[in-house]
């Protein structure tokens, strides 16, 4: 389990400012429900052009939830300008420290803010010439070499723990090394991890293995990091019950956890015809 502050768990029992503000003066949504993480951001300004009311929807674990109530207690009564400078980093200072693995919540922050700002002003946020590097999650190139560049990543597992490119099948492990490599000049590259072999058609044993071999591995160790759990109850042809234990029974995203990131990795690892419900 995680060594979270107790700033982040209070901010993750009791978040601040949850919502969607009616007619907004800016608005910003950033990451991706795939991945289990994506962040919806609104604010108000007054007539000083300060911000007078900022809300937030937030889907994901415990550190997204507090780095986006964080944030939104941090940027009230600022000017644009103030609240732009805002970083990751000072997201995290804020809540006391964020474990490395988890950093990419706080990134996610400022980049719905950034958007939001970018939404009030008229703006587009630059996204001509990109490439989606991490398909799993849909991270793109540039936004990769800011996260290297801003938090001086220097290793692919850094780069999974501030933007969560490469957390999944890990096929764009050698892109990520690339941009890495481009960046910084390193010469030196580490091995690139073979990609996994294609699916075979499932016999019903294996499919019952292959589907407790991936809770265990893939599933189970994530959510016991969040002091959260799942309980395997039964395997119905292709419906998997599970019961949720823990801090995941009660969590405000545990319907978002189960069908976009549970029924996600056993559909990824398993086969594509799964779906997963709660034991009633």
């Amino acid at each position: 389990m995680w060594d979270y502050s107790e700033k982040v768990k209070d901010h993750f029992m009791n978040p601040r400012n949850v919502g969607e503000i009616d007619d907004p003066d800016g608005f910003g949504e950033v990451g991706s429900l795939a991945c289990g993480d994506a962040l919806r951001l609104t604010f108000k300004l007054d007539e000083d052009k300060r911000v007078k009311d900022v809300k937030f929807a937030t889907f994901g674990c415990a550190s997204a939830i507090a780095s986006s109530s964080a944030l939104t207690e941090m940027i009230k009564g600022k000017t644009l300008e103030e609240a732009g400078r805002i970083t990751n980093r000072d997201i995290a200072e804020y809540l006391e420290g964020l474990p490395e693995e988890k950093m990419h919540c706080s990134v996610m922050g400022r980049e719905a803010l950034a958007a939001a700002i970018a939404h009030y002003r008229g703006e587009k946020l630059e996204k001509e010439e990109f490439e989606i590097v991490c398909k799993c999650f849909g991270i793109s190139d540039k936004e990769i070499e800011r996260a290297v560049k801003e938090n001086n990543l220097h290793t692919v597992e850094q780069v999974t723990h501030y933007t969560k490119a490469g957390g999944g099948c890990e096929a764009c492990h050698p892109k990520i090394q690339d941009i890495i490599d481009r960046i910084w000049g390193e010469k030196e590259k580490k091995p690139h991890p073979a990609k996994p072999p294609k699916r075979k058609k499932l016999t019903n044993i294996q499919k019952m293995k292959l589907i407790e071999e991936t809770l265990d591995r893939e599933i189970k160790p994530a959510l016991r990091q969040d002091g959260g759990d799942l309980e395997l109850i039964d395997i119905e042809g292709n419906k998997v019950i599970v019961a949720l234990r823990g801090t995941c029974s009660f969590c405000p995203s545990a319907d978002f956890t189960l069908k976009q990131y549970v029924e996600a990795k056993l559909k990824e690892f398993v086969t594509d015809d799964l779906s997963v419900e709660v034991e009633e």
